[in-house]
């Protein structure tokens, strides 16, 4: 028996290949958006607040204490998870490591998060719509992004050292320029150290300035009043400090100009 010339076996069973492919290509990032949807749905970030911190500091520093390593591990992926969704209040959470687990251990438990969900942004952002931008960008953004991968490690250490540019968006632009994974990784694991234990340290203090809130205004932690301005912890001198690192990530690109001229 031969089947009609127009039928193939299991024809209609399977998407065409096109559609296929680019439904691959674009569920990561519609999972994430909707992941991203579904926490600003529920209100997930409005609990990232400094009064919810105040106001549980017992009973997270009692678990803390109880059960070191299962808090640890929690905290890095609650901060992986919310720096994959772009959620605000990373600086919140990374002094939250800080006040909990002191500005060293808390600091590498959000170097690494933070690490792991840029990652994970990057990756979505690269298989879904990284490579359609690149190929159709036009002359100037081709030689942009021809240039970045040149040296683009140097280049996203100085973003990720200057607090100027937002994180998401940080996590986004290489993967347009097509920068390699390990580099990209390096680059952020690297670029955040220094801007991660300040917050962290500035965490670590936090215990004090609620005491001295206390002392003023008795029974402001249980209520969640005590007025603490975190962005008041973040002197001008600090931001320089930081800009002048980034300024100096980019001494190797410029020494490797004037050698090639």
């Amino acid at each position: 028996m031969t089947l009609p010339k127009d039928t193939k076996p299991g024809a209609g069973s399977t998407p065409p290949p096109a559609l296929s492919a680019r439904l691959r290509r674009w569920l990561p990032v519609a999972a994430l958006v909707l992941l991203m949807a579904l926490g600003f749905a529920f209100g997930l970030h409005e609990t990232l607040t400094l009064s919810n911190l105040i106001m549980q500091r017992q009973e997270l520093a009692g678990f803390v204490g109880a059960h070191l390593g299962v808090a640890l591990a929690t905290y890095l992926g609650l901060y992986a998870i919310a720096v994959s969704l772009s959620f605000p209040g990373a600086s919140l959470l990374t002094i939250a490591g800080g006040f909990l687990f002191g500005w060293v251990l808390g600091g590498v438990a959000t170097v690494i998060g933070a690490t792991i969900g840029a990652c994970a942004v990057f990756l979505v952002a690269r298989s879904s719509f990284g490579e359609l931008l690149t190929d159709r960008a036009g002359p100037f953004l081709a030689r942009l992004a021809e240039g970045f991968r040149k040296d683009a490690f140097h280049y996203l250490l100085f973003l990720r050292l200057t607090p100027i540019f937002p994180f998401w968006l940080v996590n986004i632009a290489p993967a347009i320029f097509r920068m390699p994974l390990p580099a990209y990784a390096l680059a952020t694991f690297v670029g955040i150290v220094p801007g991660t234990f300040a917050f962290t340290f500035i965490g670590s203090g936090l215990d004090s300035v609620i005491a001295a809130q206390e002392a003023a205004n008795p029974g402001c932690a249980a209520a969640g009043n005590c007025r603490i301005d975190v962005s008041a912890l973040v002197t001008p001198q600090l931001l320089a400090a930081f800009f002048a690192l980034g300024l100096a990530s980019l001494i190797p690109l410029v020494l490797k100009k004037l050698r090639t001229r």
